[in-house]
């Protein structure tokens, strides 16, 4: 269960710590797969109007606050506004942001609603689109519950930058952006946190507040390397990097002053997905293991990666290995055995339980929810979303994160609490018009299960998903009972390195999420359902095949995502993260391939893993 409402798992493995530098993370940086815009501000859009809404009107104090850059303006709007949605720095980050985006100019409003706001920005510096997304309470003042970046496609029409020759680009390489940009690479990658504190006293000064921030930037990706020029003049240049730890590729727009001694104006970096000039070759079966045998133990040592890994082929394990430790005070290694916290992976396991109950006559997936929920309190709801729809995160449910979950997070015990809680709200948009990632939505398919079949949904899914399948140790206990061998998840903090993430757990997993298992019950798992001992095969191709278009390169199904080509080759699967866990698992029907990772540290340490895999498996025949 993702603490994000615009985080599923397809965007959480792609999330970027390079957005860090971009001053973004007040706020959630998601790399979307886009290739951002480089250019100025098009003529007849720099007039917007913002719409008379609660939402819009929220979006247009933080940009007056924003636009300000004065502390005391800044804090005065987050303690009325934004009171339990910020950190201590919060004013400081937005400080910073507003030097790196030198301002935001909007340019056209995507969904506007009296509680959430969506529109594209142009940063002034740059000209870098994003996409931003206000969420407000309903009842007044309308606190704002959400605020978020993410890029923003290029319009249509818009053709790339061309290539450059080969003279100009060694006549940018002369230029002072470039040279700026070479010298703090290397302070950046040397981490040495004196010497790069001096670089930027004494050539990007206005960065000097962000020192912690881009040394954790630099622990989480072992630094960048650069990989290609792709525009540069005298006071800008821009061009590809690419984490040294991992094969995400990342755009860098650096400007700097026109006179000496050319201090850095600004320096954003933004995600992208790998372009196609720098593709991956697969590799054969036992390369590709040693390949990421060899890229665990780089991060491991490094401290970026503390779990468990399994890797089978039509059931042959082919790797099976755990690093770090469960409990780091008492020096508990992980084992195989370890259980890790699996935040929104449980999605599969809730998704199997309602097509079950299908098969049983029990539900149908084109009934309402109210059917199965009498009573239920928002009547919009109740007879205009879906269970199909709750599968497949197009009902506009919403999110179960925010200040009111951090106000009740103790007392939310039951799937009820929960309904209790947030049952009131209505759609956050027509239902079926859209999808958009809903944790509550999932959540309310574990009350149908309990009100269909007269059972918790805890002794739902173990009896009819975790005994089938062999899951000897996969469960949701509550946080306060004693779970033999189940770890601590360890969260990354800036003032006191890895801190134990404790207080920001739920009482107990939901059907959303939350719950914990192995590495070998999520193995089980996999084999069971792909060898129909769970569902029957019609009900299985139901449940993995894609329904909806969920963000590039994928579809969501039923609790699962669908990452397969026309070709049938990919995988099929759910990841799922929070602060102190990560997990994913890919099931590679075609190929046979199974891949689970389980940790105990921040997103993306089990995902990158994956992802390693996922690009140089061999693909089935």
């Amino acid at each position: 269960m993702t603490r994000d409402s615009a985080t599923h798992s397809k965007a959480l493995k792609q999330f970027f710590s390079l957005a860090l530098v971009a001053g973004m993370t007040t706020f959630t940086a998601l790399a979307m797969g886009v290739r951002l815009l480089l250019a100025q501000t098009a003529a007849g859009e720099a007039h917007f109007t913002f719409p008379d809404t609660p939402a819009a009107k929220q979006l247009q104090s933080w940009l007056a606050a924003f636009e300000s850059g004065d502390r005391a303006t800044i804090q005065a709007f987050a303690a009325k506004s934004m009171p339990e949605g910020t950190g201590s720095d919060f004013a400081d980050q937005t400080i910073q942001m507003r030097d790196q985006f030198g301002g935001l100019d909007f340019q056209k409003v995507e969904e506007s609603t009296d509680v959430r706001f969506v529109a594209i920005a142009q940063t002034r510096l740059g000209g870098e689109r994003l996409r931003m997304t206000v969420e407000v309470d309903a009842a007044e003042p309308h606190r704002i519950t959400s605020i978020f970046l993410q890029p923003a496609s290029r319009p249509e029409n818009t053709p790339p930058p061309p290539e450059m020759t080969e003279a100009e680009i060694e006549t940018a390489r002369t230029q002072p952006s470039f040279h700026q940009f070479s010298t703090w690479l290397v302070a950046f990658n040397s981490g040495d946190k004196t010497g790069y504190q001096q670089f930027l006293a004494n050539n990007f000064p206005t960065r000097a507040s962000s020192l912690n921030r881009d040394m954790d930037l630099r622990e989480r990706t072992g630094g960048f390397e650069f990989r290609k020029l792709e525009q540069g003049s005298a006071t800008q240049v821009s061009g590809l990097v690419q984490e040294r730890d991992s094969d995400q590729f990342g755009r860098f727009v650096l400007k700097v002053d026109a006179v000496e001694p050319h201090h850095i104006l600004s320096l954003s970096l933004m995600a992208i997905p790998r372009p196609a000039a720098f593709p991956i070759p697969r590799l054969t079966e036992s390369e590709a293991i040693a390949g990421v045998k060899a890229q665990i133990e780089k991060n491991v040592a490094a401290d970026r990666f503390a779990g468990t890994v399994l890797v089978a082929k039509n059931g042959k394990v082919l790797l099976s290995s755990a690093y770090g430790f469960a409990d780091r005070e008492k020096k508990i290694p992980n084992t195989l055995d370890t259980r890790f916290r699996i935040g929104s992976m449980n999605k599969m396991f809730t998704a199997v339980a309602v097509l079950q109950l299908v098969e049983a006559g029990k539900i149908k997936v084109t009934e309402p929810l109210g059917k199965y929920i009498t009573g239920y309190p928002n009547q919009e709801v109740a007879t205009k979303v879906t269970i199909h729809q709750l599968l497949t995160h197009t009902g506009g449910t919403g999110d179960i994160f925010g200040p009111d979950f951090n106000k009740h997070r103790k007392e939310l015990r039951t799937l009820n609490d929960y309904v209790a809680l947030y049952g009131k709200r209505g759609p956050q948009f027509e239902p079926g018009s859209q999808w958009r990632y809903s944790n509550y939505g999932m959540l309310l398919l574990g009350v149908v299960i309990e009100r269909v079949t007269g059972q918790s949904y805890y002794d739902y899914v173990q009896e009819h998903i975790y005994k089938p399948a062999g899951m000897t140790l996969t469960g949701s206990l509550p946080e306060d009972q004693p779970v033999a061998g189940r770890s601590i998840g360890y969260m990354r903090s800036q003032a006191a390195g890895s801190v134990p993430n404790t207080d920001t757990l739920p009482y107990r997993g939901t059907a959303a999420g939350g719950g914990y298992s192995t590495v070998g019950d999520l193995l089980n798992f996999a084999s069971a359902l792909m060898n129909h001992k769970l569902l029957n095969a019609a009900s299985t191709e139901l449940l993995i095949t894609g329904k909806v278009e969920a963000g590039p390169g994928g579809k969501y199904a039923y609790g699962f995502e669908d990452h397969r080509d026309k070709d049938g080759n990919g995988w099929v699967g759910h990841g799922g993260g929070a602060p102190g866990m990560n997990g994913d698992l890919k099931i590679y029907p075609k190929s046979g391939y199974v891949v689970a990772v389980l940790s105990n540290l921040d997103p993306p340490a089990a995902q990158r893993v994956s992802e390693f895999l996922d690009t140089r498996l061999p693909s089935g025949k």
